[in-house]
């Protein structure tokens, strides 16, 4: 039996994709050992009570934080940095409001638009590289 990490509620089977108590998919979550039930220290890279490894581990083609973050910093313009990471629903709004600025460049309403998205993925390149953006668009955790 698997434990949720985020309320710590015990799943009914081991074929459970999310949490029936919290709502949240399986694995996610840190504040419980996904063993056995115990709340964990914030940051615990192992469940004191069981010994259990807490953090997931990144899976053999995960998404490198550092690809990511350089490709938002230097074409988070045109949202290359979320296609990467799966997050296709954003890159392609970043796309678009970027063609359609550079298609106004000749009206002052373009620049900004441009820029606008450009200051929108150098942010986002930040919080890659800090790891506030720590999981790609499935949930992965991005690799180091």
């Amino acid at each position: 039996m698997y434990f949720c990490k985020n309320c710590g509620e015990p799943y009914m089977t081991d074929e459970a994709v999310m949490c029936v108590k919290c709502g949240v998919a399986k694995g996610q979550g840190n504040n419980y050992c996904h063993n056995c039930g115990k709340p964990l220290a914030p940051d615990a890279a192992v469940c004191l009570n069981c010994g259990v490894a807490n953090k997931q581990a990144p899976a053999p083609d995960a998404k490198s934080k550092l690809v990511a973050g350089l490709l938002a910093i230097f074409l988070g313009t045109f949202g290359v940095h979320n296609f990467y990471l799966g997050y296709t629903g954003k890159a392609v709004t970043q796309l678009v409001l970027s063609i359609v600025g550079i298609l106004l460049c000749c009206v002052v309403v373009g620049v900004f638009i441009v820029m606008g998205v450009g200051i929108w993925g150098l942010v986002e390149g930040i919080m890659i590289l800090t790891g506030k953006i720590d999981t790609d668009g499935k949930g992965n955790p991005l690799a180091d």
